[in-house]
């Protein structure tokens, strides 16, 4: 097996944000340098979009600073010209279209008002979706984006580390595990009680009830679709994306982090409110929490060695990680799999059902390793 996890060298298959769509009009071009590759995005006189390798194969200029002309992208150097697919279609001084005259051509989708770009020709699955609102219209307000000075396989794993909801959050909720993959897409779940031990905590209880839960869907470890207020009262369940890749420039390693929040469309005018009021609520439990968070992920030195049995779902993520496919844009041949990257890497069993996953370490101290992870 090869070794996936927090490694920059390689670039999983999966669906990676490019640009807003908005940022590329009908028969408009621009490139961009997206996971270390260089990719041309344009948009033809049909209004598709589509992604091909940037640099012409017969003297190496980016066609970003080309022009559209129709459905193909056509060079300013010597005016090649190139449909989606990648093929040359005409070359003004001759007739004949000489072999090896082609690019890398790769899928693309526009959803969320983004454009995706898959590292491949055919994506196998379309970007991923919340199950609650599959077949809904949606509203969908971007936030600004920003970097983390971490892999973003790293970055991903704050959302099911239980332990920091209550030492870095202080949120007072005890909470079990259960997942759910299915192919490259896997699907975390907490859900438990609110405490009831002080009066912040029997005030959560009041306002929201007595449980709360919220799930977090990984899709091809660089999309992490979060769904909070889950078992709620009062407020409905709330929506937001994370869309991660590498930023690797001038030797920096840095994680490019795209926040989207996402909810139905509602008809009227107190639907329109309600819309606006549930995607400013989304934004607030993110800036509540987002501060803290970026002190651990700008000052971090991952490792593996010393998880505890309360770090079962980041444990299960890592062997999700390092079972995804390795794409083209990987940089160097793929390492030799190590201790930590192999896929029989063992998993801190907590899902038993006479034991909870709860997010206070002090009540997990005296928890023992099964045998194969001491």
């Amino acid at each position: 097996m090869t070794a996936i996890f927090n490694n920059w060298d390689i670039v999983a298959k999966g669906w990676y944000l490019v640009t807003a769509s908005k940022d590329i009009p009908k028969e408009s071009v621009k490139s961009f340098d997206i996971c270390g590759q260089r990719i041309v995005i344009f948009r033809g006189q049909d209004g598709k979009v589509r992604a091909l390798d940037a640099y012409c194969p017969h003297m190496g200029t980016d066609l970003g600073i080309g022009s559209v002309d129709g459905d193909q992208v056509r060079c300013f150097f010597h005016h090649w010209a190139f449909d989606g697919e990648g093929d040359c279609q005409d070359i003004p001084c001759q007739d004949h279209i000489p072999a090896g005259a082609a690019l890398q051509a790769y899928a693309t989708e526009e959803k969320y008002g983004f454009i995706w770009v898959y590292p491949n020709t055919v994506a196998p699955t379309a970007v991923a979706e919340f199950d609650e609102l599959k077949g809904h219209e949606l509203a969908v307000v971007a936030d600004s984006p920003l970097t983390r000075k971490c892999h973003h396989h790293i970055c991903m794993i704050n959302g099911i580390d239980v332990q920091h909801l209550q030492t870095v959050h202080h949120l007072p909720v005890n909470l079990e595990l259960s997942l759910q993959q299915a192919g490259e897409q896997i699907d975390f779940t907490l859900s438990g009680e609110f405490l009831n031990t002080n009066w912040r905590e029997r005030l959560g209880r009041t306002i929201l009830g007595p449980r709360y839960a919220y799930s977090m869907r990984y899709a091809h470890g660089c999309l992490g679709l979060l769904t909070m207020m889950k078992e709620v009262r009062w407020i409905p369940q709330l929506y937001m994306l994370y869309a991660y890749r590498p930023a690797c420039s001038d030797g920096a390693k840095e994680t490019f982090i795209q926040p989207i929040y996402v909810t139905k469309k509602r008809p009227g005018l107190l639907g329109w409110v309600m819309t606006h009021l549930l995607l400013w609520l989304t934004r607030l439990s993110y800036y509540a929490l987002r501060g803290e968070d970026g002190m651990i992920y700008d000052n971090i030195r991952f490792s593996t060695e010393r998880l505890l049995p309360v770090d079962a779902p980041i444990a299960r993520y890592v062997k999700y990680v390092n079972g995804l496919v390795p794409s083209s844009w990987s940089r160097r041949p793929l390492p030799k799999t190590s201790s930590t990257d192999r896929d029989d890497w063992p998993v801190p069993s907590l899902l038993s059902k006479e034991q909870k996953l709860v997010s206070s370490p002090t009540q997990n101290k005296n928890a023992e390793l099964p045998p194969e992870y001491s």
